[in-house]
């Protein structure tokens, strides 16, 4: 066979091969590879026929090949595929030995040189531009350059995988952010960072503003000056919408807006995810809902929209379609880990506690790093009550996921519920310094403060979870627990119209809860307005009428409604007797001034009846003062005779006086 016509053959080959491949053809692709490798015997070709058993699971034939031509360590290429065969076949000791341990230095500080050489090779006064034939060399030697670090990149994050399989959970984060450090465009490294939550939300924002963006180029940019810069932004912007949602959400919405507006994303299901994960944070279940339903609908086998839609249905109770959806992925998808997780939420959703927790417990087994698995999991013990299992499984899940905030709440949360406040204050601590702007986060730390009796603290607290929330746009139905312990802590602090304003904004937003009601009574109790207290828990007893409390704090508001009633009849009666003795003191002093003007009458009139016994005359004037003196005492009766008894006898000794005068 001439040259000509062997390098003819070789091309005929590997484009069969090539075409195989795309095809998913392996069996094609490893039969024509093996036959050009035998003819060329060239180490390009053994590394693609390499290539094309792992993509078909040979990963032992492949590490074997690559072994027995020698090409592991001929370059970083082919040194990352055999670490990588290893991993599949869970060898991470051997896949550490072949990766090393540590990130070259080399590549951080070759990539700000390269960066400045770039600036200075573009805006570099008075420089002429270099000739084509340096301009495709040093094309050529970019793009080979820019090859061995995407290599370097996927190494870093192959020895992330390995750090994490050892439970090194620290050394995989650091090796998944030197992957991003190499090469910003390895998003497996960024998806095991955000999707395990490796990093707090600030830790999330000092790396993001570390990384290089400005690096990402487009092949083939031309003369196009956008094209220097844009590929970077959009990276970023991508990269943004994956990030904490409590953190920045100014910038996620921004991100968000140019992605949808400029670039067309505004039905892509990870733009979408995203946008419902920010709501989910925001507690507005039936917007995140919609989104997801809208995700699945579109694709119901893009399983990463499955933990968001099946909290959502819980949250919402929606207990039949959990059913339904439990059922349909149990019978579809039974390797998957999120099958398992919808069957646990669904048990629990209906209170069958331990077959939930068996399940959620599978799950976790299938993906160790399945967040919600391992929460659902300390959730089970947490609702029977079994707080020290739930501690270790909230422990267990703070370990996984270091840079989440949430297994720290639910330990903060388990020990308040055990009484044991030092420990609770200091897990919710812990979660703070991870994330300062979650308002369940706030809430649970006012609810410690305030049984710590540090209540100017606890309502602190309680107006920052609120303020929060109110910023971010949640549900207000949602925080209707951190108003109603605002309004306890102002009740304790005696701001008791300001408690009764939060008490009656629970009760307008919230609906009907005797246990607002009831602390609305005691409040007028200790205002003293007994009257309003009895109405607002007869209110209270209508919603619950067997609530103790209500029922205890009515007796009281009756008891002191009464005394009040008795002291007022008291103090009235008081006054009317005194009236009545200064009223009868007076007639006293009337009768007695009366009586003696009328017993001075009788002796002038007997005087003069004397005188006229001796005189012989007199009959008619007599007879007229006497005319005159009934009168007058009769006038007189009449006068004070309405109210009787002690002025009647008065007027009748006032008779008797007069006849005997006549006598």
């Amino acid at each position: 066979m001439t040259s000509l016509s062997q390098r003819n053959m070789e091309k005929f080959l590997r484009d069969w091969r090539q075409d195989a491949l795309n095809k998913a053809q392996y069996e094609s692709a490893i039969y024509v590879g093996d036959k050009l490798l035998a003819m060329t015997r060239n180490d390009n070709d053994a590394f693609w026929l390499a290539q094309v058993h792992f993509a078909a699971g040979n990963h032992t034939r492949a590490h074997g090949l690559l072994s027995k031509h020698n090409l592991i360590t001929s370059n970083p290429s082919c040194r990352y595929l055999a670490a990588h065969c290893l991993i599949k076949q869970n060898l991470f000791n051997d896949a550490l030995l072949l990766l090393g341990e540590q990130t070259p230095s080399h590549l951080f500080s070759g990539d700000a040189r390269r960066k400045a050489s770039r600036t200075t090779t573009r805006s570099g006064p008075g420089r002429a531009g270099p000739k084509a034939s340096e301009r495709r060399h040093q094309g050529e030697t970019d793009e080979d350059e820019a090859a061995n670090r995407r290599n370097e990149a996927g190494m870093c994050y192959l020895r992330g995988l390995c750090f994490a399989k050892q439970n090194a959970f620290d050394r995989a984060k650091e090796a998944y952010k030197d992957a991003l450090r190499v090469d910003v465009q390895c998003y497996e490294a960024f998806s095991q960072l955000v999707r395990n939550n490796l990093m707090s939300p600030d830790e999330e924002d000092t790396f993001m503003s570390s990384l290089d963006f400005n690096s990402v180029r487009a092949p083939h940019a031309g003369d196009d000056p956008d094209m220097e810069c844009e590929p970077g932004e959009y990276v970023h912007m991508l990269y943004q919408t994956q990030l904490s949602k409590y953190r920045n959400p100014g910038a996620f919405n921004a991100a968000i807006e140019s992605l949808t507006t400029h670039y067309g994303l505004e039905d892509n299901a990870d733009i979408l995810l995203a946008r419902a994960d920010l709501l989910y944070t925001q507690c507005r279940f039936k917007d995140a809902l919609r989104i997801t339903e809208s995700i699945i609908q579109d694709d119901k086998f893009n399983f990463s929209a499955y933990p968001i839609y099946l909290a959502c249905l819980y949250e919402l109770r929606k207990t039949n379609l959990l059913f339904l959806t439990a059922h349909g992925l149990a019978d579809s998808h039974p390797d998957e880990p999120c099958t398992w997780l919808a069957v646990g939420i669904y048990y629990f959703a209906i209170g069958k506690v331990a077959e939930a927790r068996r399940y959620f417990s599978k799950a976790s087994m299938m993906d160790a790093n399945f967040g919600p698995a391992w929460i659902g999991f300390a959730h089970t013990f947490a609702a029977e009550g079994e707080h020290d299992q739930a501690v270790t499984a909230y422990s267990t899940a703070a370990r996984l996921f270091t840079g989440t905030h949430l297994p720290q709440v639910f330990l903060g949360m388990q020990n308040h519920a055990m009484n044991n406040m030092t420990a609770a204050e200091e897990f919710l601590k812990n979660a703070y310094e991870l994330c300062k702007t979650d308002p369940l986060l706030l809430n649970e730390m006012g609810i410690v403060y305030y049984h710590q009796d540090r209540l100017k603290d606890a309502a602190g607290l309680f107006r920052q979870a609120l303020k929060i929330a109110e910023d971010t746009g949640s549900d207000s139905h949602a925080w209707i627990g951190a108003r109603t312990n605002l309004g306890h802590a102002y009740r304790r602090l005696r701001l008791l119209d300001e408690a009764l304003e939060q008490f009656d904004i629970v009760l307008r937003e919230g609906g009907k809860d005797a246990a607002v009601f009831c602390a609305k009574g005691l409040i007028y109790l200790d205002q003293g307005k007994a009257d309003e207290a009895a109405q607002v828990l007869h209110e209270a007893l209508a919603i619950h009428p067997q609530d103790p409390i209500a029922t205890e704090l009515l007796s009281k508001a009756l008891d002191e409604s009464a005394k009040v009633d008795i002291e007022m009849l008291s103090g009235a009666q008081a006054v009317n007797t005194l009236l009545d003795l200064e009223e009868e003191s007076g007639e006293m002093q009337r009768f007695e001034a009366e009586l003696e003007e009328r017993k001075m009458a009788a002796r002038a009139r007997i005087e003069r009846k004397a005188r006229g016994r001796g005189t012989g005359t007199g009959t008619a004037p007599a007879s007229a003062d006497k005319g005159k003196g009934v009168a007058g005492v009769s006038g007189g009766g009449r006068r004070r005779g309405g109210r009787g008894g002690y002025a009647a006898l008065r007027g009748s000794m006032m008779e008797m006086s007069d006849d005997e005068g006549q006598m």
